[in-house]
């Protein structure tokens, strides 16, 4: 991938946005190093200048600086992003949001929660279960990744069955414009029918119109009660008949439900540590479910007699429900780890796609096939959130034959995976967003009237193309 190259900032420009920012808003030496690789190690990246301001007001200084002398910003959260749209190509000042972490005001009665954008997912977690709230938006990442970060890549993750992306979670943004405008959208209203909708510009947007600074976000009840429990299915079209079981046998009440083939726990039984096989015997899939309820006790018998029903329909074949929050954490540290055990194997193909639930098993069928025909004894480990359609396709190396033997059959196996998902009318990219990585696919694959209306989008509110350049668009 490549992008225009612009000419560095000057020595005095750099210097200015030093000075906005105070000494402690700098990052220089060893510790530059942790914001330009990020940990797939696929793309390193190189800055200008790194900053990490500690306010809106010196968000909005450097953006004004870099404006005026028209040097290009990459935006930086928690560094947790799977498409290198975080990381900088070299001649632009990269501004990580990490110091702003501030919890500014929760309101249980609205159930709302302002924040910075450069809490972590699991503080503003932690912040709202302390007033009694549940924010639910959980991903494997979330000890690290910022509310900045998963706004700007909306990101999804286990509980977008029960309650949205982040999309969904989002009721009002701050953030700096390109010409270093501060736009207060900080609205905790769940109507507001007074135009377009200008926060979902930003949502989703990969800092390509600006930089997200605080967010109101969405809060609920917290569940007095949670149950785990994990099935054996012979087959993807079992796991998705299970999912419509189980919602009719507790009215809607799955939180989770997550689809994991075979090799996802035999990869992470060989890498991570402390996990063990789920269930006695093996089975080609395994769906992981979670069910919450208000009122303690309701769930029990619910969960028992679903599960009992669907062994004698024969659409699973083994289950188990979680008798300890150990066994509970076990099943999900499991879940958590895939992507994390796959990196023991190489690279490979990555996809992070979407169809329709229905079409999960066909399209499995016609992607392995393609996946067989163009690399005869690959491995395909696929996982993901069955309930919204998200399947995580990836590709690596036959057993035994190197971390690098699919290099060269990488686009080729993307290329038809990608078809593929064209025929189901499907999207390239669920929840991980578009970035560096497919980049020039969106442009292949988005039609032209859509990308045309992205591109006067960025046009307007960006003239200058600064903001996270050669991502995207």
């Amino acid at each position: 991938m490549t992008t225009t190259k612009r000419p560095s900032p000057d020595q005095a420009t750099l210097d200015a946005i030093a000075r906005a920012v105070g000494p402690k808003g700098v990052v220089t030496g060893d510790d530059a190093a942790p914001f330009l690789s990020e940990w797939r190690g696929r793309w390193p990246g190189e800055a200008a200048l790194i900053v990490a301001p500690a306010s809106v007001e010196e968000v909005c200084a450097v953006v004004q600086i870099c404006a005026q002398n028209n040097v290009a910003i990459t935006p930086q959260g928690g560094n947790t992003g799977l498409v290198g749209g975080q990381i900088p190509f070299g001649d632009e000042i990269l501004l990580a949001l990490g110091r702003m972490r501030r919890v500014r005001e929760i309101e249980p009665l609205n159930n709302t929660m302002t924040v910075d954008a450069g809490i972590t997912l699991a503080a503003a977690q932690t912040a709202a279960a302390e007033a009694g709230r549940l924010f639910p938006l959980s991903i494997g990442s979330e000890g690290s990744c910022q509310i900045g970060g998963v706004i700007s890549t909306n990101a999804g993750g286990v509980n977008v069955l029960r309650y949205g992306n982040m999309r969904d979670l989002v009721l009002g943004l701050e953030a700096v414009l390109p010409n270093g405008d501060i736009w207060n959208g900080l609205r905790r209203l769940r109507k507001d029918n007074t135009g377009y909708d200008l926060k979902q510009l930003f949502i989703g947007g990969e800092g390509t119109l600006g930089i997200v600074t605080g967010a109101v976000l969405k809060l609920f009840a917290l569940p007095a009660e949670k149950i785990t429990a994990c099935a054996g299915v012979s087959s993807a079209g079992d796991a998705v008949a299970l999912l419509a079981h189980a919602q009719a046998a507790t009215g809607g009440g799955a939180t989770s439900f997550e689809l994991m083939g075979r090799r996802c726990i035999d990869l992470a039984l060989k890498h991570i540590p402390d996990v063990r096989d789920p269930l006695e015997s093996p089975h080609p899939w395994y769906v992981l479910m979670e069910f919450s309820s208000g009122q303690t006790g309701a769930l029990d018998g619910a969960i028992e007699a679903m599960l009992a029903s669907a062994l004698e329909q024969d659409i699973v074949k083994d289950a188990m429900i979680a008798q300890s929050e150990a066994q509970t954490q076990m099943l999900w540290r499991i879940r958590h780890s895939i992507s994390e055990a796959i990196n023991g194997e190489g690279l490979g193909a990555r996809h992070d796609v979407s169809v329709a639930t229905s079409d999960i098993p066909a399209f499995l069928d016609k992607a392995d096939a393609a996946v067989e025909r163009l690399a005869p004894g690959a491995r395909v480990v696929a996982f993901g959130h069955i309930g919204d359609g998200n399947i995580h396709y990836d590709v690596v190396a036959p057993e035994g034959a190197g971390k690098h033997a699919l290099d060269d059959k990488r686009t080729e196996i993307e290329t038809a995976v990608y078809d593929i998902i064209d025929g189901f009318n499907g999207s390239i990219s669920a929840e991980h967003g578009i970035g560096r990585h497919r980049r020039a696919t969106l442009a292949k694959r988005k039609s032209a009237v859509e990308l045309d209306m992205m591109r006067a989008i960025k046009a307007a509110l960006d003239p200058q193309g600064i903001m996270n350049p050669g991502k995207m668009l």
